[in-house]
């Protein structure tokens, strides 16, 4: 009888430890997953350029990255190893990550934008000091590589990073306007394709495409498609998925590559838990040395997302295009899947 109240005991005893943790880690993903919003841009900040992907090896992208800021009148401070060079990457592993953690933990920054994207994101995302980035929130703005970034930010701290135009970026009237009425103006913004309309008032070109007709809500999340899936399985991959609208974008890669990223997401379980979808542009994707006798791209991308019967088009503005939008990663929006149309229901900024 003792013997038997002695292991009763001793399992509730070693039931209370595992129970105790499980606490202890609900309780801090919760905090981590708190939602974080950065201060609006206003003339006059300081904007911090970083590099933490891939390097530029002639001198002029640096003079146009400053002077495109300079133009927004904002004041412009490069990183400490933004024009470093290890190989291909700007710097190694250490001196990008420690360049990203000294602009978060700067007070005298408000702002950082990546130079360019590239490769090796990924590399630094378990370097990083989340806990220094959550008690610093600031905008975090780029695209492509980046991608690596905004999802590891998200993940382990819930701040609002923005996927879009970088530092030497083409920057027009299009890409600005969004970029400032979403950065500097806070403004619930939304998305539309611009006009390209023929002499018969026929848009010819970047037409929306409607995959699934309808209207969804949900926080935008997503990015470089072979990016976001290259840190699948990781910790700095986003956990929950449940009614989140995935935006896609790519460059460069062959169809039958997307098809394989693609049948990653569905098996991965991430396709059957969003409330929406938005293909961008897949810029420079072609099916390769098989010819058009493979999938197209829109077959492929019809396999997955049709059978989920939920909202979908493609052919928005979001990609390695010049009218680049800037997609905040994190804030809820409603996609209308008929005119391929995406409004924010709150602001980006505070």
């Amino acid at each position: 009888m003792k013997r038997r109240n002695f292991v009763y005991g001793l399992g509730l005893a070693g039931l209370s430890i595992p129970l105790q943790s499980l606490s202890a880690t609900a309780e801090q993903q919760i905090s981590t997953n708190k939602k974080l919003l950065p201060k609006r841009l206003s003339e006059g900040d300081t904007i911090g350029i970083t590099s933490p992907a891939g390097a530029i090896f002639d001198s002029e992208p640096y003079e146009i990255a400053r002077e495109n800021l300079e133009a927004m009148g904002l004041k412009v401070r490069f990183g400490e190893f933004a024009k470093s060079r290890y190989g291909h990457l700007a710097g190694t592993d250490e001196e990008r990550a420690s360049e990203l953690n000294q602009m978060f933990g700067d007070p005298a920054i408000d702002a950082i934008i990546s130079l360019r994207g590239g490769s090796g994101a990924a590399r630094i995302i378990d370097k990083l000091d989340y806990e220094l980035i959550r008690k610093n929130p600031k905008i975090f703005i780029g695209y492509s590589d980046i991608t690596a970034l905004h999802l590891a930010i998200y993940e382990k701290t819930g701040l609002v990073t923005f996927h879009g135009p970088m530092a030497s970026s083409s920057w027009n009237t299009f890409n600005y306007d969004i970029f400032r009425q979403l950065l500097f103006e806070g403004k619930k913004i939304e998305y539309t394709n611009p006009e390209n309309l023929n002499f018969l008032e026929v848009q010819t070109n970047n037409r929306i495409r409607t995959i699934n007709n309808g209207y969804a809500k949900g926080e935008l999340l997503g990015g470089n498609l072979s990016v976001l899936t290259s840190i699948m399985g990781t910790p700095y991959f986003p956990t929950d998925w449940s009614n989140k609208i995935l935006y896609l974008e790519d460059i460069g890669e062959k169809i039958y590559a997307v098809d394989r990223m693609m049948s990653q997401l569905k098996l991965g379980g991430i396709l059957d838990k969003i409330s929406g979808f938005v293909f961008g542009k897949c810029t420079g994707c072609d099916p390769g040395g098989s010819g058009y006798g493979s999938l197209t791209m829109e077959e492929v991308v019809d396999h997955y997302i049709k059978p989920l019967n939920i909202p979908a088009f493609s052919g928005a503005m979001i990609g390695h295009i010049d009218d680049n939008s800037t997609i905040p990663n994190g804030i809820e929006a409603e996609i209308n899947s008929n005119t391929g149309t995406i409004k924010l229901l709150k602001p980006a900024v505070k």
